[in-house]
């Protein structure tokens, strides 16, 4: 199962990485690895929260997202969506945007494209920075089956029923984010950030319409045995909300990503290449999570990769004024979910040592029986 869900992935690093080498040397060899590294390590979080959502579609839109969602991920955000941004927030025209992209030494303004997007980045952080942390309180707000950190999630969950805290929360961080990080950009933060609160009620719902198909289907699919009848629309149309859900997860992670590489490499073409090499990866990571029933064994990691995900809302809101490495956003991350995964790891041993104490005692006790009626 491993290499059939990270054989594509595989296949792309080793045909990326002889591309490189072979268009931009040694040195473009090793941009390109850099920058994949780059990507896994500060979209590992991601994977988790999508194997979430991913766990709900059945194989055949799993396959969807990691095929098309591939290409949505590399071509649409990787390379579409910072030329769209650039082309937005510099007011300049397509056509000099395509130039500043294909020509890294040309300037508009006196600004080179990695320039441009880099002064786009107040609105980047402020769109991502509200988006990603209205599903951290969403999740940390909400009620749980599991608690992770116990004390604090029991407080939060009774202080989640009050309702719309989570939009009250987001706004008022973008408000103080606005107020402290953004100086004359603040208008252009607020914005953005209204926006990135928008979309993500936008998609929230089409997830609460999802849940709600589902409870449909599953009483269709009795009606539809009884009757003969057919439901792959319904299952259909579910399943593309969710899809829709995931690409704009993709879309929130990558932001941080795609400002960050150019740091490392000015060509468009090595970023998008190294970038989806790493977007490869964190699908087939996604769906692998999925199919080994891994978000079930251990029942903290949901929890740490949403834990990193406020870590990451809060980075990008700050990062609006100052500078945060992205190996500092990564091993946040990764933190995170290590020490989830380490908590899910000591919980499953007490529960297997419980039921085996469990089952000893039973036994005595079987034992003890029957020595009395003898």
């Amino acid at each position: 199962m491993f290499l059939r869900t990270f054989g594509w992935s595989f296949v792309t690093t080793i045909a990326g990485l002889v591309a490189a080498g072979l268009i931009w040397g040694p040195t473009g060899f090793g941009v390109v690895l850099i920058l994949a590294i780059l990507e896994i390590s500060l979209s590992f979080d991601n994977a988790v929260v999508n194997a979430t959502v991913l766990k709900r579609m059945n194989p055949f839109w799993q396959k969807i997202f990691l095929t098309v969602g591939v290409l949505i991920a590399v071509f649409g955000m990787r390379l579409l969506f910072p030329l769209l941004v650039v082309m937005l927030t510099a007011h300049i025209g397509p056509g000099t945007v395509i130039d500043l992209a294909l020509h890294t030494g040309h300037t508009y303004q006196g600004l080179t494209y990695g320039q441009h997007l880099e002064a786009a980045n107040p609105a980047i952080a402020a769109f991502g920075g509200i988006f990603l942390l209205m599903i951290f309180l969403d999740f940390i707000l909400a009620e749980k089956d599991y608690h992770w950190l116990r004390p604090i999630e029991r407080t939060l969950e009774k202080l989640g029923k009050l309702e719309a805290l989570s939009s009250v929360i987001a706004l008022v961080s973008l408000v103080l984010a606005a107020r402290f990080f953004a100086g004359d950009r603040a208008e252009t933060v607020l914005l953005a950030g209204v926006l990135g609160l928008v979309t993500y009620l936008v998609v929230n719902g089409l997830s609460g319409v999802f849940e709600s198909s589902v409870e449909a289907e599953e009483e269709a699919e009795e009606e539809a045995e009884r009757e003969g009848r057919s439901l792959v629309q319904v299952a259909g149309k579910a399943a593309f909300f969710l899809f829709l859900y995931l690409e704009v997860l993709d879309a929130s992670f990558s932001f941080d990503g795609v400002v960050g590489a150019f740091a490392i490499s000015n060509d468009i073409f090595q970023i998008t290449l190294g970038l989806g090499i790493g977007a490869m990866y964190i699908r087939s990571l996604t769906v692998f999570l999925v199919r080994k029933g891994t978000l079930d064994d251990y029942v903290y990691l949901e929890h740490g990769a949403h834990y990193a995900i406020g870590a990451l809302a809060a980075i990008l809101l700050v990062s609006i004024e100052y500078k945060i490495p992205e190996i500092v956003t990564g091993l946040i991350g990764v933190a995170f979910i290590g020490a989830a995964l380490g908590s899910s790891v000591l919980r499953n041993r007490r529960q297997a040592a419980l039921g085996s104490l469990a089952a000893q005692d039973s036994s005595s006790s079987s034992s003890s029986s029957v020595g009395t009626r003898h």
